[in-house]
């Protein structure tokens, strides 16, 4: 059982490791799952992840993730789940869209900034907010 729960790890790891990435991982957080260590390691023996990649299991680090994405959970909870896929895959991402800008985290873009953000929004959907 133990080493079931190792290789679909190790699998989940490469799915997201496919995905480009702007630069070599220098840590990966994630949550005190016994699974991790033992997949990371099966990453770094066959050079998926450089052997100076660290793994860091903090059970309270990991829920800074979780809790950046409540809010998109509580905008999506009424709405009893999505017709396909595409469809929560545009809602998705107009909500992380409209939060990053919220935030301040869009390019060029300062958090009190509102003029920029409301052009940033008018230039992405293409009306006036």
């Amino acid at each position: 059982m133990r080493s079931r729960d190792d290789k679909a790890a190790a699998r989940f790891f490469r799915k997201v490791l496919k995905a480009t990435h702007p630069q070599a991982l220098r840590v990966i957080t994630v949550d005190k799952n016994v699974a991790y260590p033992g997949a990371v390691e099966a990453l770094k023996g066959d050079e998926t992840l450089t052997a100076e990649t660290e793994l860091r299991q903090s059970k309270y680090l990991n829920n800074i993730i979780e809790q950046d994405h409540r809010n998109i959970k509580r905008l999506t909870q009424p709405r009893m789940g999505f017709g396909s896929f595409n469809t929560a895959r545009r809602t998705l991402s107009g909500v992380e869209a409209m939060s990053l800008t919220r935030k301040g985290q869009a390019k060029g873009i300062s958090k009190g900034d509102s003029v920029s953000q409301i052009k940033l929004i008018e230039v992405l959907f293409g009306s006036n907010a």
